[in-house]
């Protein structure tokens, strides 16, 4: 095998066949022949949050990030690493992470949850849960749901008052 994205492709085709130690063992190989890649550095990041290894996965997703990372896999890396942050307790970073995500990707509703699991490891349940509240009321296809949609809204940040 012979170039960076021939290589890419066996990793990945390994990560996808679940011969996730394989694909780690690769995926190093090419960072180390590519450290400043932004695919290979993003790889690198998935395969250890796979593996469960999430404090060895967040350098990878920031070098990913830093060095350029574009379209669905920046989409992923910030998802990833976002969550990765909150999973080990770095919640202010994992808020920073999701916020920025929205700013670059506002349509993408899956941020908007992972921010609220943030808010309450952050102790501002009302924000999670008005947050929360309003994603399901925007996207839910449930006709409850949607029947019930203008009063959730209404609630969603009122869940403290009463009348």
């Amino acid at each position: 095998m012979s170039s960076l994205q021939e290589k890419l492709a066996a990793a990945i085709q390994l990560r996808e066949a679940k011969k996730h130690e394989e694909a780690r063992e690769l995926l190093l190989e090419l960072h180390a022949e590519f450290p400043s890649d932004p695919q290979v550095n993003y790889q690198c990041a998935w395969i250890h949050d796979l593996l469960g290894l999430e404090r060895e996965a967040i350098p990878y997703y920031e070098k990913a990030v830093q060095e350029g990372l574009t379209g669905d896999e920046l989409k992923g890396a910030l998802l990833g690493m976002g969550s990765t942050y909150r999973c080990i307790g770095e919640y202010q970073k994992a808020n920073d992470t999701f916020l920025r995500a929205l700013e670059l990707f506002p349509e993408r509703n899956e941020y908007k949850v992972f921010l609220a699991m943030t808010y309450y490891n952050l102790g501002e349940h009302s924000k999670a849960m008005e947050l929360l509240l309003n994603s399901l009321a925007e996207t839910s296809k449930d006709e409850g749901v949607i029947r019930y949609r203008r009063a959730i809204q209404f609630y969603a940040d009122k869940l403290d008052e009463t009348w």
